[in-house]
């Protein structure tokens, strides 16, 4: 079934933001995760799902990430903190297991 949608994606809590959109939200967060397409998320660890909006068509879909492309980060920042003030990984409620926290051993 398509659903589209646009998405907002963390590295952390106020971290590397990123906008998309997709008609398939858990097939499009599972390969940004598992990091099997390279690009931007990839490359900064973007992969905290903290926002998504659904829309009736992906033509809509398309204006709003657009849209909320252009935006300055901080309201970017605002928009999310308003229905997700803890920056939760909305995509556990969705059924996707939990991120994994990377432990680096070199002191950073």
């Amino acid at each position: 079934m398509k659903e589209p949608c646009v998405y907002v994606l963390a590295s952390q809590p106020y971290g590397t933001l990123y906008i998309g959109v997709t008609s398939n939200l858990i097939g499009r967060l599972m390969q940004h995760r598992s990091g099997t397409v390279p690009g931007f998320t990839a490359q900064y660890g973007v992969h905290r799902l903290v926002r998504f909006e659904p829309c009736e068509t992906m033509e809509q879909a398309i204006t709003r990430e657009k849209r909320l492309k252009r935006w300055h980060r901080q309201w970017k920042i605002n928009l999310i903190q308003s229905e997700n003030p803890h920056w939760i990984d909305l995509a556990v409620g969705l059924g996707l297991p939990p991120l994994v926290s990377i432990v680096r051993h070199d002191g950073c």
